[in-house]
């Protein structure tokens, strides 16, 4: 039911739309007939293929102006497939994330303006939150980080490179929002699950690529399958973004296992719920050993053990005792009956613990990998050292590092194979104190949120798992960047899904989905 606003400037009552009442009618008809023109128009004239994106952008926009929480359904299925079809503006390709992110962005902002809950008001002539603008927990300590990028800015020789990483923290600062503020519990719900499946989805491609061996000669394993890559280019960047999501799947696995065997025994569609977070666990943790990543096996079992230690005490002093017993197992000489192939793959890296000299070392398939990032760590070292402050420019480590570069290493991939140095060697001792800052702001939230939740709730299962994924990017980023092929959007959804599960999880008994 709408109730006048105010008289408008000639005298008419408005209503919560901001259009006179008896004007509303007329611009709905003109807004739909020129709608209808366009789409006309646009799929008589435009290809069959140029029609049919037009004809499902158009449907895109009409549901997300009508529900813009629908949008954040579909973002997590952006962030593995959105790469699919991307456009290039200069050194910036834009993919399904970035488009989609734009239009939940702009249905919010319409929205807020026809409903009155955003309009412009003098600087403190309004309570907080009464223009429609979230104020939200972790605001501060990411304007604080996003403040730091924007002045290392000022070092930067490419303002384009510049510019595309700037633009993946408003993208986190956005998504984070939108969830927090514009989700009730139910589609809160649909997110986690379209996050999940999205991820088993992707898995499953890798799962398929590893078995048929598709891809390029250099990702064989074996002689007979392929490291696992998804439509990530790479093993290792597949296996982060599994591993933003397998804490989730585990969290919520072991919030249904009182009931999971009853739904086992009896299947039935209302016991769907119970099996899907398991059944993804299992196709994302398949996908994950057969990617070879190192890094995600380390951050994965990190997180995994982060989850379990805190869900209860009792997991705490079982997860003691397991620790002792495979230690006390391995160092008895249990390590040989592990498949050879995981064991060789760990004893790789033993003879770098104590430091080489990457220029002169001989090179050959076995230490390839490990001799590459070395190169590229020391690189970031160097540029840290020489750019102490503010480092290089943020997004810029591409272009310095030919003038770092060492040895045969000639290559910049893109970034130093370690976001901590990283960020340190492009924003320098500011950018890589605010972002400890900002993670550590992450962690205090998460944790805040699991205690808060009352009892093994589903929610509370959601706020261990998000505080899962945070332990495992920071962990992973020790050996690789995450912040890549659109995995700040997952940060971003992860983060709201916690401030979801504080919510939602304080005081309630919330019934299983």
């Amino acid at each position: 039911m709408e109730t006048p606003r105010a008289d408008g400037p000639t005298g008419e009552r408005m209503t919560g739309t901001g259009w006179p009442k008896e004007l509303r009618p007329a611009a709905r008809r003109v807004a739909l007939v020129t709608l209808i023109v366009v789409l006309g128009v646009g799929l008589a004239l435009l290809p069959l293929k140029w029609a049919a994106v037009l004809l499902a952008g158009s449907s895109a926009v009409v549901v997300l102006l009508i529900r813009p929480a629908a949008g954040l359904c579909l973002l997590p299925f952006a962030v593995p497939f959105g790469s699919l079809r991307e456009v290039a503006l200069g050194p910036v390709r834009i993919g399904g994330a970035e488009l989609l992110i734009a239009a939940l962005l702009a249905a919010w902002l319409a929205q807020g303006v026809a409903r009155r809950r955003i309009r412009y008001s003098p600087v403190g002539s309004s309570p907080p939150g009464a223009n429609g603008v979230p104020h939200l927990p972790l605001f501060f300590p990411l304007a604080l980080f996003l403040g730091v990028l924007l002045l290392s800015v000022l070092p930067a020789s490419s303002l384009e490179l510049s510019a595309k990483e700037i633009v993946k923290w408003v993208e986190v600062a956005v998504v984070y929002g939108l969830v927090a503020e514009a989700l009730d519990e139910r589609t809160g719900r649909w997110v986690v699950w379209a996050m999940l499946g999205a991820a088993s989805v992707e898995a499953g491609v890798g799962i398929y690529q590893f078995l048929n061996r598709i891809g390029p000669e250099g990702f064989v394993l074996f002689g007979r399958f392929m490291r696992a890559y998804g439509h990530f280019a790479q093993p290792n960047p597949f296996a982060g973004y599994l591993g933003l999501s397998i804490p989730l799947a585990y969290a919520l696995t072991l919030d249904s296992l009182p009931s999971l065997w009853l739904a086992l025994r009896r299947p039935s569609l209302r016991s769907l719920p119970l099996l899907l977070p398991a059944l993804s666990l299992v196709v994302m943790g398949l996908a994950v050993g057969m990617s070879w990543s190192r890094g995600a096996w380390v951050g994965l079992a990190a997180a995994l053990l982060v989850v379990t230690v805190l869900r209860s005490r009792r997991a705490l002093l079982v997860a003691g005792v397991a620790g002792v017993i495979a230690a006390y197992v391995l160092a008895a000489g249990g390590a040989r009956y592990l498949p050879p192939s995981l064991v060789q793959r760990a004893a790789d890296l033993l003879p770098f613990a104590g430091g080489v000299d990457v220029a002169t070392v001989e090179v050959n398939d076995a230490n390839w990998a490990v001799l590459e990032r070395m190169a590229h760590w020391m690189a970031a070292a160097d540029m840290f050292t020489d750019h102490p402050w503010l480092g290089v420019g943020i997004g810029n480590y591409p272009v310095a590092y030919p003038q770092y570069a060492i040895g045969r290493w000639r290559d910049p991939l893109g970034h130093a194979h370690n976001y901590y140095l990283n960020i340190a060697a492009e924003a320098g001792l500011l950018g890589l104190s605010t972002f400890l800052v900002l993670i550590a702001a992450c962690f205090r939230f998460g944790l805040r949120a699991t205690r808060r939740a009352s009892g093994p709730t589903w929610w509370r299962a959601v706020a261990l798992g998000s505080l899962g994924v945070l332990v495992h990017l920071c962990v992973h980023n020790l050996f690789d960047n995450l912040f890549v092929h659109s995995m700040n959007v997952q940060l971003g959804l992860v983060l709201g899904l916690a401030v979801l599960a504080e919510r939602f999880g304080t005081g309630q008994n919330v019934e299983r989905a």
